[in-house]
């Protein structure tokens, strides 16, 4: 089969696709013929570094969507033919491939009327802003959140999903990509480049601070948002944990939610790991139904992916980048 292989760690931008032997499922598994497979930060971040479960080459893509060529022994809910996608183990071999494996209770199924590219577009993005605001962040109606990065994926998915629970949205993004983030739903823009965050959230929440956060960015940033949390409030956070010594105790009464949501796979908890299939369902019937948007700005080729990786390395990219096979 054709894949994009990487052939040692930091190779990244280097990958090419080459003929590679297809996989084989074990029991548990389904091989999946790709059809699509979704551009993540996780993806350029992990090939930097390497992983120690990982033999080279290896092969990138956490997100895929595609149709099943084959189950493994013990498999019985999908059967040969099924539209599937998924949000694969970060320790195995993914999806930049003409044929992928995974586990059959991390699967979930593309419902009617949505495209291969839109399921591949969601589970790595779609599912931790899913798990920030309503699994960890229980967002409630009449609440007011903070989201850093509505441009990118996360953030974009966000914005999206706290807006159908009826809360105010305030997002930071550049001035660019203002008029975009509106049409996702946000309320209220920050430009982060050249205002005071915080100065601004005062004023907009009459030096309340809002109810909730998630930020997309660094630890620095997670860290910088507290102050601009209201009492009883609580942050989420993707991308490093804030310093917890910020805030005094007995002060502002706040929670703290680490997002890892791909650890799942390597937790013993069956229950977690079904999980993903689960939200990866809600958030499809979601978009089949007109509700909520891919936010699909750019498909590429296989052989485009390590240019379209770079482009993400630059934090600049609108939405989400899906590869089409």
């Amino acid at each position: 089969m054709k894949a994009l292989l990487l052939e040692d760690k930091n190779m990244w931008r280097e990958m090419k696709v080459s003929e590679t032997e297809k996989p084989v499922p074990g029991p548990g598994e389904v091989l999946v013929k790709v059809k699509a497979a979704g551009l993540n930060p996780v993806d350029y971040k992990t090939a930097t570094n390497g992983n120690p479960n990982w033999s080279y080459p290896h092969i990138l893509g956490l997100d895929a969507a595609g149709v099943i060529e084959e189950t493994g022994e013990g498999v019985s809910e999908f059967k040969q033919g099924d539209r599937v996608f998924y949000h694969g183990n970060l320790a195995t071999k993914g999806g930049f491939a003409e044929y992928a494996i995974t586990t059959a209770h991390t699967v979930a199924r593309i419902p009617n009327g949505l495209s291969f590219e839109e399921a591949a577009a969601l589970p790595c993005a779609g599912m931790t802003a899913y798990q920030a605001l309503f699994r960890k962040m229980n967002l409630q109606e009449g609440e007011t959140v903070l989201i850093h990065g509505g441009a990118g994926g996360v953030g974009g998915f966000a914005i999206q999903l706290a807006k159908q629970v009826g809360v105010t949205i305030i997002t930071t993004c550049s001035p660019e990509n203002e008029e975009y983030v509106k049409s996702l739903g946000a309320d209220h823009v920050i430009f982060y480049k050249t205002e005071d965050v915080y100065k601004r959230i005062m004023e907009l929440t009459s030096d309340v601070g809002v109810d909730a956060v998630l930020d997309t960015v660094s630890r620095i940033n997670a860290t910088e948002s507290l102050k601009s949390i209201a009492f009883n409030g609580r942050i989420a956070f993707i991308a490093g944990n804030p310093d917890y010594s910020a805030v005094k105790p007995f002060s502002q009464a706040l929670s703290f939610h680490e997002i890892a949501l791909g650890a799942a796979h390597f937790s013993n908890s069956i229950k977690a790991q079904k999980d993903l299939a689960k939200m990866n369902e809600e958030l499809a019937q979601l978009v089949a139904e007109g509700k909520l948007s891919a936010m699909i700005s750019e498909t590429v080729t296989l052989e485009e992916v390590p240019a379209a990786l770079a482009k993400l390395a630059e934090r600049h990219v609108k939405g989400k980048i899906v590869a089409v096979l």
